[in-house]
């Protein structure tokens, strides 16, 4: 049965930059893979002998950012998740909720650029301090519509 896609209404769901997010964590699982399997050859690693984080360490910046990263989408996005899919299944999703949402995924793949290569903790942090605001917005306003 071929799958027919209709021109923007897929942009208008809250629920498209979820699969954002959910796409970007993948490319990020494949970056981690295709950084840290060959900085293990080069350092004579073999999997067994490094079963804990901790014994990754000895793995070059450049390989354990991107595993950091990684690590880091699989923490606050999940509120992120959470929030939008209560929004989506209470009825509430409007234009604003999905622009919010989108900022919200902006800010995150700009995170993920930063963190993964130039790695400047402080332009990282502001640029997480924006989009957990963004994800205050989001739930502060979802609590308002419960008053």
């Amino acid at each position: 049965m071929p799958v027919t896609i209709t021109t923007g209404q897929e942009m208008t769901s809250i629920l498209t930059p979820v699969l954002a997010l959910v796409v970007l964590t993948l490319v990020v699982w494949i970056w981690m893979y295709a950084t840290r399997i060959p900085a293990m050859q080069r350092a004579g690693l073999q999997p067994q002998e490094v079963r804990f984080p901790a014994q990754l360490n000895v793995l070059p910046d450049s390989a354990r950012q991107v595993a950091d990263n990684y690590n880091h989408l699989m923490e606050q996005p999940t509120i992120f998740y959470a929030l939008v899919f209560y929004i989506y299944l209470s009825g509430g999703q409007d234009q604003l909720y999905i622009w919010l949402a989108w900022a919200y995924v902006a800010l995150r793949v700009v995170h993920t650029l930063i963190q993964c290569t130039i790695n400047v903790v402080m332009l990282r942090f502001s640029v997480f301090s924006l989009s957990t605001l963004v994800l205050m917005a989001m739930a502060v306003r979802a609590l308002m519509a419960l008053a």
